[in-house]
């Protein structure tokens, strides 16, 4: 089992272009806060980004900056440019094209700006794993993250059929490659969960109670499959998931269940049991106290939410 893929194919990952922007210096754009992660491109030129706290971040051509929480932001060429913010641009819901802002003076500096969304939020959340602002710089090998990338800013250039759709399967593809990229830059206890699937024994385990979260997991049968002491295991997967391994099964078959509350008509009963509860009873407590409503409201609100269970929403918990 693919753990990565399986998790983004159940919170249904998506994403979309907001803005192609063509800027003259000088320039500024204000961005407001955001329910969701928003990305930017810079393809040429240079910016300085700088957030309501004053943290500042210089970028530079190739730089891509992902705002996982949706913090409000400015981007400018010169601190004196009085910003721009972005919901007061004259543009029509429907038109992505190329929006051209700021003064006539060199240098042009191009970037597109995005948003990455996850739905079901009870079923957690990849982008809370990440850094509240996330940095890549350009590889000297390129590869599919700059492919990916050069093609959304040439497809948004100019409108044809079905460009949304291009646009949005790409920022998926997109998204799928800054979880990559981060992912291998980390080091040992870092990422939670995302982090822990390179260790070669943590690995594994987690693999294991992703395949089969309805079976009766101890430390000690999970540490002898993994080739580890009960202790040794103990340890090694709380350093590196952040959390102990009992807590991440019961936040791994809380999200499970959801999952089929969500998507399925099945009982109640035999939803506990799939998820390894003898009793409905002991699984609805459970359900109650990790979601904040019963399964059968649970069922009910999701639903209505979406009409059929399937909205999008903001971001939330993958296992606790």
């Amino acid at each position: 089992m693919d753990i990565l893929a399986e998790v983004l194919d159940r919170v249904r990952l998506g994403g979309t272009l907001l803005f192609h922007f063509e800027l003259g210096h000088p320039w500024g754009l204000a961005l407001p806060a955001r329910p969701y992660a928003l990305f930017h491109y810079l393809s040429r030129g240079s910016a300085t980004l700088v957030f309501e706290e004053g943290r500042e971040l210089h970028m530079t051509e190739g730089d891509f900056v992902v705002v996982t929480r949706g913090e409000p932001h400015v981007f400018y060429s010169d601190r004196r440019a009085k910003p721009l913010p972005i919901l007061d641009l004259d543009r029509a819901p429907s038109q992505i094209g190329v929006v051209r802002h700021g003064g006539d003076g060199p240098p042009l500096t191009t970037m597109i700006c995005g948003n990455f969304t996850v739905a079901r939020p009870l079923r957690g959340s990849v982008l809370e794993l990440l850094p509240s602002v996330l940095l890549l710089k350009p590889t000297a090998d390129g590869g599919w993250f700059e492919a990916v990338l050069r093609r959304m800013v040439s497809e948004s250039a100019v409108e044809r059929p079905g460009q949304r759709v291009a646009l949005s399967r790409m920022t998926e593809v997109l998204f799928v490659e800054v979880l990559r990229s981060w992912i291998k830059s980390l080091g040992p206890g870092e990422g939670g969960w995302l982090g822990a699937m390179a260790d070669p024994h943590i690995g594994p385990a987690l693999q294991l109670i992703h395949e089969q979260p309805h079976r009766p997991w101890t430390l000690s049968e999970l540490g002898h499959r993994v080739g580890l002491g009960r202790s040794a295991f103990s340890a090694r997967f709380t350093k590196l998931v952040g959390q102990s391994m009992q807590r991440y099964l019961i936040g791994r078959r809380m999200a499970e269940a959801a999952f089929l509350l969500e998507t399925s008509d099945e009982p109640i009963a035999r939803i506990a049991s799939l998820v390894g509860y003898e009793t409905a009873a002991a699984f609805s407590k459970l359900f109650h106290r990790h979601h904040g409503l019963s399964p059968g409201r649970y069922r009910a609100a999701r639903r209505s939410d979406s009409g059929q269970g399937q909205g999008d929403v903001q971001v939330s918990e993958v296992a606790e």
